[in-house]
């Protein structure tokens, strides 16, 4: 017999479901048949999938130590300073340096995300910010590989791989899921800095409608709407404006995809370094005299409002995080050209 002991990130869920994470393997009607059967209880009573696991309840499962092998499916677990998994298969993606932790309680962290680095896997072999968040909590004793088979952390919402800045994850169930349904509502106030090709002066607020090509993974901005479009609003501001470059302070209204690169280079003023909606000739040349590979764009802010347990503390608080170094290479080796460019 073996019994887990439903902790915090368990807590409030349905039996079957989290009985659908513990054996991942398991068809539906293998488990329901163990629960009518009581191999399967909830502090040795009888159930029947539908009830809500309570704190410290014990799920007891009267199967042998095969048959849960045979259905448990453990996702593989990377050790990030020997770059190896713990199935001793070696991984090959190289290992990021460590995370820059701005902000970090019992269920959030608030982290300065490099360029470079995907906010989430994207294939198998990815080591993306969260396995990185995941070997942080590892090694902290924060959590287990045991309770990893039931809950794993993850971001709440995700940045391009080539943007830099602040980005949020959750540690607990409670916090990933309220950090993010506010992200989702919007009620979460972000600003990111970004360096832009050609002069521009004004704060301004622009509309259109952005539509996602799902085969090339890349946005159009319409200034109409057209079928499978979506409402965009972007809201900048210049910070400081010499010669060719602009660096702006920009303000999400809506969230979508790409929306920040893809409108600002709609109104023909693209992000340097975007090589997805950019200028090409600017961005090999920069490249080859400052060694600038990745667009200019940081997510740069984040501020709350009022929050709810148990995230009260994060009440009306801001957070900041640094800009890369490439964004101090313009201010003096852009901006001594002092001339236009053709983009």
């Amino acid at each position: 017999m073996q019994s887990v002991t439903i902790g915090e990130n368990e807590a409030g869920q349905r039996l079957d479901k989290f009985l659908g994470k513990y054996l991942k393997l398991a068809p539906k009607s293998f488990l329901y048949k163990m629960l009518r059967k009581k191999n399967i209880t909830v502090n040795r009573k009888k159930c029947d999938g539908s009830e809500k696991l309570a704190f410290g309840d014990e799920v007891q499962f009267f199967l042998s130590e095969e048959t849960i092998q045979k259905f448990s499916q453990t996702d593989e677990i990377t050790d990030s300073k020997h770059g190896r998994a713990t199935d001793n298969v070696f991984c090959q993606t190289a290992r990021p340096p460590g995370l820059e932790i701005i902000y970090e309680d019992k269920h959030i962290l608030i982290l300065n995300k490099p360029s470079g680095i995907l906010s989430q896997k994207a294939e198998a072999s990815d080591y993306s910010l969260v396995e990185q968040i995941i070997d942080y909590l590892l090694e902290s004793g924060q959590i287990s590989k045991e309770q990893l088979r039931t809950f794993r952390p993850s971001v709440c919402h995700r940045l391009d791989r080539n943007t830099s800045g602040l980005i949020v994850a959750g540690k607990s169930l409670a916090g990933l899921q309220e950090m993010s349904r506010r992200l989702k509502e919007r009620s979460i106030h972000k600003e990111y800095l970004c360096v832009v090709c050609g002069q521009m002066k004004e704060k301004k607020r622009i509309s259109g409608f952005l539509k996602k090509e799902e085969k090339t993974n890349q946005v159009r901005i319409y200034s109409e709407e057209v079928e499978g479009s979506l409402p965009i609003v972007t809201e900048y501001m210049p910070l400081e404006e010499k010669g060719a470059y602009t660096l702006l302070k920009v303000a999400l209204i809506t969230g979508r995809t790409h929306q920040i690169r893809a409108h600002l280079s709609s109104i023909g003023h693209p992000i340097v370094g975007d090589y997805k909606y950019g200028s090409p000739a600017v961005n090999a040349r920069v490249k080859k005299q400052y060694g600038i590979s990745s667009q200019m764009l940081h997510s740069w802010k984040i501020k709350f409002s009022r929050l709810q347990k148990p995230l009260e503390a994060l009440s009306h608080k801001s957070f900041t995080a640094p800009p890369p170094a490439s964004f101090d290479v313009w201010k003096w080796a852009f901006f001594e050209e002092n001339r236009s460019e053709n983009f």
